[in-house]
């Protein structure tokens, strides 16, 4: 059985999707929800880890060594 490379446009798959959430079991439910959960997170990370690249690359985290303790020693200060 050969795998055909197929083309999937967002409007047509989005009502096919919901049609078969709508069809699941609770447990293809809550398996589902967690496999979204884990989608999420890793779309999340690789935003932000783009972004603390940005950040550093552009020198902004520079400071960040120092600006943690002045910030430890102002707590222990009061």
């Amino acid at each position: 059985m050969s795998m055909n490379p197929i083309v999937l446009e967002p409007k047509k798959l989005r009502p096919e999707i919901i049609q078969r959430i709508e069809a699941m079991d609770d447990d293809s439910l809550l398996l589902l929800h967690r496999v979204l959960l884990l989608v999420e997170k890793q779309r999340l990370w690789r935003e932000l880890s783009a972004e603390a690249e940005e950040d550093r690359r552009s020198g902004k985290l520079d400071r960040l060594p120092e600006i943690i303790r002045q910030a430890r020693a102002q707590l222990r200060n009061g």
